[in-house]
């Protein structure tokens, strides 16, 4: 498996970067967009990317299974492995023309994330992380941030109407116990500064597995934390979870559960 892993990784690399050139060679141009009828919408450049990346895993990979977040939706087939990718994480963002979006491909092996690539195009930051080897910045080793809640800036869900009530509550239990809160329209974005100790806290109620597979795996590997909301351990089916530096981990589960 090792072997195998270290295969994978060069292709996950390989792959985020060329989509990563796709985003930006067409950033700032007039695109198509697509709204996908539940307040988020898709563009031609998402589904290019994803094409790109889709295509160098089969053509490497014929025998993986392959879930994206876009046109292909999950290619499955009978094997050990399976790729999660986003091809534009932050395509609001991106429409816009706001620098916040990157690239998340995480590979999982029987039920376990093992690998974690997340590439943001505009910074030229590669981040890296294997199971059990720790978390990379462009191959320079990161880690998460010592500091406590009470200085903790905290990126909160922006996807508010789908949890009008609980996210509310949650907010309000949170807001002043943190130093500060942003949201930043990309979950890579996010969990990637929280490996890199830039950022301690991330509360997400409405993510997809696309979204955060890649960056969990990422923060854990940098010496953070990741659970579900009630704490229990995370996988690819939760439905929320929370990243943090560790440090503020165990006060944010006893503020938001009671």
């Amino acid at each position: 498996m090792k072997l195998d892993l270290a295969r994978r990784k060069k292709i996950a690399v390989k792959a985020a970067e060329q989509a990563g050139r796709i985003l930006v060679d067409n950033f700032g141009r007039a695109i198509r967009i697509k709204d996908k009828g539940d307040w988020s919408l898709v563009s031609e450049i998402d589904l290019a990317a994803e094409e790109k990346i889709i295509g160098l895993i089969k053509k490497a990979c014929p025998q993986d299974s392959i879930l994206s977040e876009e046109g292909q939706g999950e290619i499955a087939v009978d094997s050990d492995f399976k790729w999660i990718i986003d091809p534009l994480d932050g395509t609001h963002n991106y429409i816009k023309g706001v620098t916040i979006f990157g690239v998340s491909i995480a590979l999982e092996f029987k039920n376990e994330i093992v690998l974690g690539v997340i590439y943001m195009p505009p910074a030229n930051e590669l981040y890296t992380a294997e199971k059990g080897r720790g978390a990379y910045l462009n191959n320079k080793k990161i880690s998460v941030s010592e500091r406590g809640l009470s200085r903790a800036t905290l990126i909160y869900d922006s996807s508010i109407r789908y949890n009008k009530e609980p996210m509310i509550d949650c907010l309000e239990k949170v807001s002043d116990k943190v130093f500060n809160i942003r949201m930043f329209g990309s979950t890579a974005r996010s969990l990637s500064y929280i490996a890199e100790g830039k950022i301690e806290l991330e509360i997400e109620y409405n993510d997809k597995p696309w979204d955060f597979a890649a960056g969990l795996l990422l923060v854990e590997e940098a010496g953070g934390r990741a659970t579900d909301l009630q704490g229990n351990k995370w996988s690819t089916a939760s439905a929320g979870y929370i990243a943090s530096n560790g440090i503020v981990h165990e006060d944010i589960l006893t503020i938001i559960n009671n």
